[in-house]
């Protein structure tokens, strides 16, 4: 989760342990995601899912490259100050349900300097569409999914590297965001629905423990609430 958007997010930066090796494993990712079922409609939707700070930004931008510049929603969009895990509804509306019908999707995207809603965002109903931010693989969306990939690093370290980036006047939004994060993993955790598990440090790609069934093989019913 970057804190505050892209509208007023320094870069984002995960190390990676050798980039031929990272290059590979992401092209082998990424034809393994293609071959998936689809999930939701015409569309095999994927979770990028971690704690704030772990990495997923920067790794779905990475995935989104390999598969051929895959549309790719970031939660921060649709989050506000008021509702940072009360998202679901938007993006159910604007962006799941188009997409089950077959139909390009376009969300609202929440400006975090202004705190409002500000522009939108295009999401055409391509074969992969990556969907990445805190909780994005949660109970009510798993339905849609494909895939959960979460991002593997504690939420210390991914706490740790999220205030480095965002600096000292940030420091307040962070321990509120931690406490909120807390709570929902608690209450709603994504890890163990995770097919595949990328190493926050050093962007290596490894199997999770959950077999296909458990996730791909669901699919999306637009009337599901």
């Amino acid at each position: 989760m970057a804190a505050f958007g892209p509208s007023s997010s320094p870069s984002r930066h995960s190390p990676v342990d050798g980039p031929s090796a990272l290059a590979v494993e992401l092209s082998a990712l990424a034809a393994e995601l293609r071959a998936l079922p689809p999930s939701c409609g015409p569309v095999r939707l994927v979770a990028v899912d971690g704690h704030a700070g772990s990495g997923k930004t920067t790794f779905a931008g990475r995935l989104s490259a390999a598969l051929g510049g895959a549309p790719v929603v970031h939660l921060d969009d649709l989050a506000t100050h008021g509702e940072l895990f009360e998202w679901t509804g938007r993006l159910r509306e604007q962006v799941l349900e188009p997409l089950a019908a077959g139909r390009d999707a376009a969300y609202r995207v929440y400006d975090w300097t202004l705190r409002r809603f500000a522009g939108t965002a295009a999401v055409p109903a391509a074969p992969v569409v990556l969907v990445e931010g805190v909780g994005s693989g949660r109970r009510a969306v798993r339905p849609w999914l494909a895939r959960v990939i979460w991002m593997e690093l504690d939420a210390g370290a991914a706490r740790r590297r999220g205030e480095e980036r965002d600096g000292p006047e940030l420091a307040e939004f962070w321990a509120g965001w931690a406490r909120a994060e807390s709570a929902h993993f608690a209450d709603d955790p994504s890890r163990p629905y995770a097919a595949t598990r990328v190493d926050g440090v050093t962007g290596r790609i490894a199997p999770g423990t959950v077999g296909e069934t458990s996730t791909s093989a669901l699919t999306c019913d637009i009337a599901r609430t």
